[in-house]
């Protein structure tokens, strides 16, 4: 665990320099935060499908309920249908025992045409009582056909995790490029790439300068200043989630450093354009408290509320 602390910073700036507490001041890359910054290009596919997953998901459980209410409904009415069937089919029995024993003269007319009548009678009912079921039917297909994943959302989720599988492959034909710029530079000593790193980094060539200290990182030379450098290449390109992730692990991986006060502003200045302003305060405030003779301190106070 790195100290980094004075007594004059350790209320405000304690989360950063207390390596591995998270979450701390550097919340860059934290996909469990209401607003995640800092993000890969990896990372922001993940985030926009697991948004995507967690929406799903929520219309799926919503789905699950109105079907589960849908059948219990729809069974209600399959009970009322088939009492209504039987009756049907009784009264449809009765009419003909009528019509044979009315043949047979073995009832009188009066009482033949009255059974008949109660007969049809309870049949208009039925017809009657199905003709209410009927619309009630109608509404429960309209309310499936309302709810359910459409075809549009299910093809923009399969193209959501088809895009991510996309970047992935991209990702790793791009490291197998990158091998072979390696094979170039385990020819040179970790010395000479770092000294052709910062050529790259005074020219303003910054994608290869940024290649050659990942490299470096990759072979643990110089580690903490290497983040640092990656760290403002991005800050200067205005990178500014990357260069929090950056200068993070630069922190972390050593306190002490000489371009310290200069982290520490292009952090909180990083943090000021991402919307974080709470943190921004705080490494504004710890750089004047921790560098009060440096430049970087008097460039801090004029963000200082």
């Amino acid at each position: 665990m790195n100290h980094f602390t004075l007594a004059t910073l350790c209320v405000v700036i304690v989360p950063f320099f207390l390596q591995g507490s998270e979450p701390s001041a550097f919340g860059a890359g934290n996909l469990d935060t209401p607003n995640p910054y800092g993000l890969t290009s990896s990372e922001k596919v993940i985030l926009e499908n697991k948004n995507t997953l967690n929406n799903v998901k929520i219309k799926s459980n919503n789905q699950a309920n109105e079907v589960d209410s849908l059948r219990e409904r729809l069974d209600g009415l399959q009970s009322i249908i088939e009492s209504l069937s039987r009756k049907s089919h009784n009264n449809k029995i009765t009419i003909k025992q009528l019509s044979e024993r009315n043949s047979q003269n073995s009832e009188s007319t009066d009482e033949y045409e009255k059974r008949l009548s109660e007969v049809t009678q309870a049949n208009t009912q039925s017809i009657e009582k199905i003709n209410l079921i009927l619309p009630e039917l109608s509404k429960i297909i309209d309310s499936i056909n309302s709810t359910y994943i459409t075809k549009t959302e299910f093809n923009s989720l399969v193209k959501d995790v088809n895009k991510f599988k996309s970047l992935m492959a991209s990702e790793l034909k791009g490291k197998t490029k990158s091998s072979s710029k390696h094979t170039t530079l385990s020819k040179m000593s970790s010395g000479d790439i770092a000294t052709k790193a910062q050529a790259f980094f005074n020219k303003k060539y910054y994608t290869d300068a940024i290649k050659y200290y990942t490299y470096l990182i990759e072979k643990n030379y110089k580690p903490a200043y290497a983040h640092y450098m990656i760290g403002e290449m991005n800050y200067r390109r205005k990178n500014y989630s990357n260069a929090i992730t950056y200068f993070k692990k630069s922190a972390n991986l050593y306190s002490k450093a000489s371009y310290m006060p200069k982290l520490m502003l292009h952090t909180a200045i990083s943090m000021q354009n991402s919307h974080d302003k709470k943190n921004a305060q705080a490494f504004f405030k710890g750089v004047v408290s921790k560098y009060p003779d440096s430049q970087e301190a008097a460039k801090a106070k004029k963000y200082i509320d």
